[in-house]
């Protein structure tokens, strides 16, 4: 009764906002889908579109639809990319997603020893996900998170392989270049440099400056880490990095990292990963490697 091509018309009706485009992505004449759809309204005995104009409205029914249709076919299309790649002799590809910009220098530490142990599978690292990191983990758009703030769900793992510290970084010609710590009113006039993530996510603003009822004076997305410590090292602005970060750069740039607050602010990287898949050989040997590369 219901079929993946019924799911997929109607992932790919709301993706491109109509019929005549969704069968056209799909390479399908527009009364074929239109009748597969209506056949199936009729099957299950309910409406699966309203329609309002030249615009279809998704009922309830649809809109339950549409979320299976999110969650399974990903499912699908990776079990049939597995298969594929078994049948050619090969284990797969890890897919990992990053929530995490500064951490791309400590996964490619671990990526190329990973790579060397592993010659029969292939590694592909993302960013961007559709509905999030731990969307993308339940959504099967990757199979591996690496993240700082994990959110705990079931069905999923999260496990710790790096400790660090959170620190301000200052220039040569800064006021606090020879401080040991800093307090969240010294910011008050500061402008602040940081990866372009939500503030709400930036343990700068979340446990340091917003507790406090601190501010930055202005705050400057830089997507970079060698502008972000140009900048700093210039004397246009202080940054938010973890230390191990600002410890490899400082040969590089002049700059200070500097304790946030009188006990510093202390942060873990997590690997989160789906529980059903924590046995499988070549996802544990990653997260191996990683715990034993932080060592």
């Amino acid at each position: 009764m219901l079929d993946r091509i019924h799911l997929t018309i109607i992932r790919e009706v709301e993706r491109q906002g109509s019929l005549t485009a969704a069968a056209n992505r799909l390479h399908l004449t527009q009364s074929a889908l239109s009748h597969s759809m209506k056949k199936l309204e009729q099957q299950l005995g309910t409406q699966i579109w309203l329609r309002e104009g030249r615009s279809l409205r998704l009922t309830q029914a649809g809109q339950y639809l549409l979320a299976v249709a999110n969650r399974v076919l990903p499912q699908l299309s990776l079990a049939e990319e597995r298969l594929r790649q078994f049948a050619q002799g090969e284990r797969g590809t890890l897919r990992i997603g990053m929530e995490c910009h500064p951490c791309y220098q400590w996964l490619l530490k671990v990526v190329a020893p990973y790579l060397a142990a592993w010659p029969d599978v292939d590694v592909d690292v993302r960013q961007k996900f559709q509905f999030g990191g731990i969307g993308a983990l339940f959504g099967y758009e990757i199979d591996m998170l690496v993240t700082p703030d994990p959110l705990y769900k079931p069905g999923l793992h999260f496990q710790p392989v790096f400790d660090y510290e959170q620190v301000l970084v200052v220039g040569p010609g800064h006021r606090l270049r020879n401080a040991t710590s800093v307090l969240p009113e010294q910011l008050a006039e500061e402008t602040l440099i940081t990866y372009p993530v939500e503030v709400d996510r930036l343990d700068i603003y979340t446990q340091f400056m917003m507790p406090a009822g601190i501010s930055p004076k202005r705050h400057k997305p830089i997507e970079t880490t060698d502008i972000m410590l140009q900048m700093v090292a210039s004397g246009r602005g202080v940054a938010a990095l973890p230390r191990w970060l600002v410890n490899e750069y400082q040969d590089k740039f002049d700059v200070t990292p500097l304790r946030l607050g009188k006990n510093g602010i202390a942060k873990q990287i997590f690997l989160g990963i789906r529980e059903g898949e924590m046995h499988i050989d070549y996802i544990k040997a990653f997260v191996e490697l990683a715990q034993r590369q932080a060592q």
